[in-house]
């Protein structure tokens, strides 16, 4: 169940991979974040050109590192519909595995190495 949705105030309305990453590394099982508003598959594809192209590679950035963040088990991703070509993109923290021996720092250390 989520318990709380966490939206940025409407002058920033874009997260950048930094602010996604701190995000997770602090919230609470439950916790959700709306990472991006719009149409995740259009709005990543250059040619649509409905962002800019710094908007663009900033939003690939944060797309990528969520499904990495999906895959180590520490997000569920899911999205919700609000009309055509217009999701919410919602990251929800799930629980810390209790055998967890690295910490988001170290992963994220280690995938660069």
């Amino acid at each position: 169940m989520i318990s709380t949705v966490t939206k940025l105030p409407n002058a920033r309305r874009r997260i950048d991979e930094t602010d996604l990453c701190g995000w997770i590394g602090q919230a609470a099982p439950g916790d959700a974040l709306e990472y991006y508003r719009g149409f995740l598959a259009l709005d990543t594809f250059s040619q649509a050109q409905r962002l800019t192209e710094r908007e663009r590679a900033e939003l690939v950035r944060v797309a990528r590192r969520a499904w990495w963040a999906s895959e180590q088990k520490l997000i569920h991703l899911v999205q919700r519909r609000h009309g055509a070509d217009d999701y919410s993109y919602l990251a929800i923290a799930r629980s810390k595995p209790k055998h967890a021996s690295a910490s988001l720092s170290s992963l994220l250390l280690a995938e660069v190495a």
